[in-house]
């Protein structure tokens, strides 16, 4: 296709001298008056003002001094991505395809799920492990055909049940906790669902409870350690359970983005440094594989070697 190239002067000096002279012979022309004349190219370019260098000077500066007054009003309004900190890397719960996605996922025993929904009605109960997550962790416990697990940080024992109903009729689940009141509001749902007696509850510090364990010869001999408790004490708590861990366990550990406070923690912030300190030690960890998923508030998978 050929185009026309002819520059604005050209194309206009043309329709003037295509244009008839007189009265025109188009219909519509009288009903329209007659064509006024075109101004000329030089008549539609105005010059622009020239400034001093000074003025030059004073105007960019004014543009600065703008430029910064708007971004420090917006950055107090709409603070950057480092304040309006991330708190989890998945779409938000209520997203349509996120709900798409457990529903065409979740496989979710009728007891197990009234746990979940009576633990989320609790103070705290949004800190517990999502119904995603149990499903992988019990998943990989029956791929490894796992017969003891430890459950560090029961409240009301959702990871417990979850672990149990994955569990050998003969297996069990050493769960620790300090607050006797949560787990009680679980126990009747262990019982609904027939897993009561694998479930086995030390109302004690967790570390009491593994250095118990580890103490009475049990060292290697659980094939799964799910950690979920306070984060004060986490790098412990991973060491230990490690060591409880025979070859080719799992060991599970929730809560490894800290709502997103892994990324710029605030001084004096214990628990968050807690947290950064056992991520950067797993990850130079040659005893174990790794995976970090973004499940949840993350989780990291630590495979023993």
């Amino acid at each position: 296709m050929m185009l026309h190239t002819a520059s604005c002067g050209q194309c206009r000096d043309q329709v003037e001298q295509e244009r008839p002279e007189g009265p025109s012979a188009d219909p519509v022309a009288p009903a329209l008056g007659t064509y006024p004349p075109l101004p000329s190219a030089n008549a539609m370019i105005q010059p622009m003002p020239r400034l001093s260098v000074p003025a030059a000077l004073a105007l960019g500066s004014a543009a600065l001094g703008a430029a910064f007054a708007t971004g420090l009003f917006l950055g107090r309004w709409h603070p950057p991505w480092q304040s309006r900190r991330e708190k989890r890397l998945l779409p938000p719960e209520d997203s349509p395809l996120w709900q798409y996605l457990l529903s065409r996922s979740l496989r979710e025993h009728p007891a197990l799920r009234s746990l979940r929904l009576l633990t989320l009605e609790q103070p705290q109960g949004d800190s517990m492990m999502t119904c995603e997550q149990a499903q992988l962790l019990a998943n990989l416990a029956r791929l490894i055909k796992a017969k003891k697990a430890l459950d560090l940080g029961t409240f009301t024992g959702y990871s417990a049940l979850a672990l149990a109903l994955a569990l050998p009729p003969t297996g069990h689940v050493v769960t620790c906790e300090v607050n006797p009141g949560p787990p009680e509001l679980g126990r009747p749902l262990w019982r609904q669902a027939e897993e009561e007696h694998k479930i086995d509850l030390r109302l004690k510090p967790a570390l009491d409870t593994l250095d118990e364990l580890l103490d009475a010869g049990e060292a290697g001999t659980f094939d799964m350690a799910v950690v979920d408790a306070d984060k004060e004490n986490c790098t412990a708590y991973y060491e230990r359970c490690l060591r409880l861990l025979r070859p080719g366990g799992v060991l599970a550990v929730l809560s490894v983005l800290w709502r997103g406070k892994v990324l710029q923690p605030k001084p004096g912030d214990l628990e968050t440094e807690c947290v950064r300190n056992l991520n950067e030690r797993i990850l130079r960890d040659a005893r174990v594989h790794i995976s970090l998923l973004p499940l949840g508030d993350g989780l990291t998978l630590a495979f023993k070697i």
